[in-house]
């Protein structure tokens, strides 16, 4: 009679939730769509909160459901908490605590964009175009990057070390090293004058980045500049305003980069001023395949404009555009693609990037020194292949 009252009781129970087991698995077979609405996830979030076998508070269930919702966006949008938030306008001041590594995917793998100079990622030697195949022992696929971007963070919030398994071109063995993160100030512009050849570096696109350009820019107005050379190799983005206003400084007429999104204000046309600087002078822009986003913009405006050749590799190709959204609730903020962008001409250059009008390959020979040429930035400018190709054909070309 027990194990019959038993019985009874887990009918009773079956039917109170709704539906029986037996149930469930003879009406799975049915094609409907199921409708969705808020009502639905209150619903769902409520029958979890008083019926899950362990508890799960409302703000576990809420915290999951938000991290449901940018699984389905793209990997560039996503929900920023205060703390998270105020890293974001830091690193846009050119200051923020982590490991200094741009990632996105490409081909189908997590790729790293470019590591920013002075950087654990830096230090750790790791390149543009390396592959991350594990994190934390873990493999990673691209499926995933939204959560492994929310890892990374977490780690550098929390100040842990990730382990990182790289897979890199050339090499047979995979690569394994350990990043602690640490404070990373990220200096936006470097310049050099080269004989009468202005050099300047962009390592990413700050609040402050067409300040220091322009000021540069006109300290050396006094100078007998033949030639200027900008160079945004691992240069991964940042601010599209500033990579717009810099465009402005050079070019003195002409479309510099159109948006197109959903929303009207997401649709917007930015022509270029009459006013310029070194109208005339002969200029060169390197790019690379850490080359994104921002830069893109900067290097297809001066390109497609015909006031610069590019020179080096093709660009990462990141399209899309990015705008900080606050909530209801103070503090909290949400970053989301609102836009793609368009080169002058109209192209959209995601996941495509941009070609150089002059290209050099990773592992092409130097015939004169039968040295291999490489492609990334060397700490000695002098000693830069791509640096002194572009001189070499700023003075051939004046």
């Amino acid at each position: 009679m027990r194990q019959y009252v038993g019985y009874l009781s887990c009918i009773f129970v079956g039917i109170t939730l709704g539906l029986s087991i037996t149930l469930a698995s003879q009406e799975n077979t049915r094609t409907t769509e199921a409708e969705y609405s808020y009502p639905l996830l209150l619903d769902i979030l409520e029958t979890i909160e008083t019926y899950y076998v362990d508890q799960v508070s409302e703000q576990q269930l809420i915290q999951a459901a938000i991290k449901g919702i940018f699984t389905e966006l793209d990997p560039y949008s996503t929900f920023l908490a205060p703390d998270q938030l105020l890293d974001l306008q830091q690193s846009n001041k050119g200051e923020y605590f982590g490991f200094g590594l741009e990632i996105d995917t490409n081909d189908g793998l997590i790729t790293v964009v470019a590591p920013y100079p002075n950087s654990p990622a830096a230090a750790a030697n790791i390149k543009s175009g390396d592959h991350i195949i594990k994190l934390n022992d873990a493999e990673i696929t691209a499926d995933n990057l939204t959560e492994v971007l929310a890892l990374i963070r977490l780690h550098g919030q929390t100040k842990q070390t990730i382990n990182l398994t790289l897979d890199r071109k050339g090499q047979i063995e995979p690569v394994n090293l350990a990043l602690t993160p640490a404070k990373i100030i990220v200096d936006s512009m470097k310049a050099q004058l080269i004989d009468d050849i202005a050099y300047l570096k962009l390592t990413s696109f700050q609040e402050s980045s067409h300040d220091e350009i322009s000021a540069q820019l006109k300290l050396w107005q006094q100078q007998p500049i033949k030639g200027i050379i900008l160079d945004l190799r691992n240069n991964p983005g940042g601010l599209l305003d500033q990579a717009i206003s810099i465009a402005d400084l050079f070019l003195d007429n002409g479309r510099i980069v159109s948006t197109e999104g959903r929303i009207y204000d997401a649709n917007s046309e930015y022509f270029a001023s009459k006013d310029t600087l070194y109208a005339n002078t002969p200029m060169i822009v390197l790019i690379n395949q850490g080359s994104a986003s921002a830069a893109e913009v900067l290097a297809a405006a001066l390109q497609e404009n015909n006031r610069a050749k590019l020179l080096g590799q093709k660009s990462f190709g990141k399209g899309t555009v990015q705008s900080l959204i606050p909530t209801l609730i103070d503090g909290n903020a949400i970053k989301l693609t609102i836009a793609k962008y368009n080169t002058p001409s109209g192209s959209n250059i995601h996941k495509i990037g941009i070609e150089p009008d002059i290209k050099v390959n990773i592992g092409q020979v130097d015939l004169e020194t039968e040295t291999l040429i490489s492609t990334e930035t060397s700490a000695n400018i002098e000693d830069d292949y791509l640096v002194n190709s572009a001189i070499i054909w700023l003075k051939s070309n004046n």
